[in-house]
């Protein structure tokens, strides 16, 4: 597989295995078949296994314990997160480091190479009403707390480097990469419709080009998240979701990229991977797969390269634009 640089820090695979799948947001799957799927990402060049506590309460982190048993392979590199919010100024250290500390234990770890800010950055007078299953993080917490502490983490040899969330208000993003001291990687919004979908708290358009833009501008690594925008392009949805979510409403508007993928003898999934992979400025694309079969088929998308330019204007053409 593949390597590109990520920011500032080191190569990884084009390809990042992430939690959601294997902590079994995504559909119906097993503890076993996750093990599994992570071995085989391992053993197809993937470097980068991308985690977070909330990826299944703790699950995805509990199958990489398990699949590797405190010893990760030589050249693999995991994150993971923590969905601080805004909580008391004497509280945050506590609640970083302990989150932290848990997600080193279900992983059989002492060390994760990045560890991100799981929640949205808004102003300090934001009216965080909308977030209500979702917490925030305010400004001021985030710059003279969450930065320090991760500042002492990496110090104290606990994290290799620190990164942020790309779902959020735009303007919030692009403030804290404008700061000296930056997030050296961001997980930012690749695919075909720049869609959040359900993520989306904020008003207005998720801006997500401009911010895939302005990372890389800083030297800062750019990891594509939700290339399948949670299922929306894929040919069918494998779980049971309300009417109005974001998903559902995202699959609605992908009809015309499906029909598309079908006409060039692909899915849709596939399809959407290979256009994810050859957005400019995506350093590595984070896969929500669930079981070796969806692996498989990402892996054979990345190999077959990146899509001709001609197909990306046909792509780009077959669903609304906003």
């Amino acid at each position: 597989m593949k390597t590109r640089q990520l920011g500032d820090l080191w190569p990884v695979s084009t390809l990042t295995l992430g939690g959601g799948g294997v902590g079994q947001l995504w559909g119906v799957t097993t503890r076993a078949e996750c093990v599994g799927t992570v071995r085989a990402a391992v053993d197809a060049g993937i470097t980068l296994l991308d985690m977070a506590p909330r990826y299944g309460d703790g699950e995805a982190e509990l199958v990489i314990g398990e699949a590797f048993e405190g010893k990760l392979p030589d050249g693999v590199r995991v994150t993971t997160k923590h969905r601080l919010g805004t909580p008391h100024t004497d509280e945050v250290e506590a609640n970083l480091i302990g989150s932290l500390n848990e997600s080193l234990e279900r992983m059989r770890l002492e060390y994760v190479d990045l560890f991100f800010l799981h929640s949205n950055i808004i102003s300090d007078d934001y009216d965080a009403s909308a977030y209500v299953d979702r917490p925030a993080t305010r400004w001021t917490t985030y710059i003279d707390q969450f930065v320090q502490v991760c500042e002492k983490l990496k110090a104290d040899g606990r994290i290799g480097a620190w990164g942020i969330t790309g779902i959020g208000i735009p303007d919030c993003i692009l403030r804290a990469l404008g700061e000296k001291t930056r997030p050296a990687a961001v997980q930012c919004i690749t695919n075909l419709l720049d869609s959040p979908g359900e993520l989306q708290y904020f008003p207005g358009p998720s801006r997500a080009r401009e911010l895939i833009a302005a990372t890389k501008a800083t030297g800062s690594g750019v990891l594509g998240i939700r290339p399948v925008q949670g299922g929306a392009l894929c040919d069918t949805l494998d779980r049971d979701l309300p009417e109005g979510h974001g998903v559902v409403v995202d699959f609605a508007k992908s009809e015309g990229f499906r029909t598309l993928a079908a006409e060039l003898g692909t899915s849709a999934a596939a399809l959407a991977h290979r256009y994810a992979l050859t957005m400019d400025d995506v350093d590595t694309v984070v896969l929500g797969c669930k079981n070796r079969e969806e692996l498989a088929e990402c892996v054979a998308a990345e190999a077959a390269g990146p899509l001709e330019t001609e197909i990306v204007a046909r792509i780009d053409a077959s669903v609304p634009q906003s």
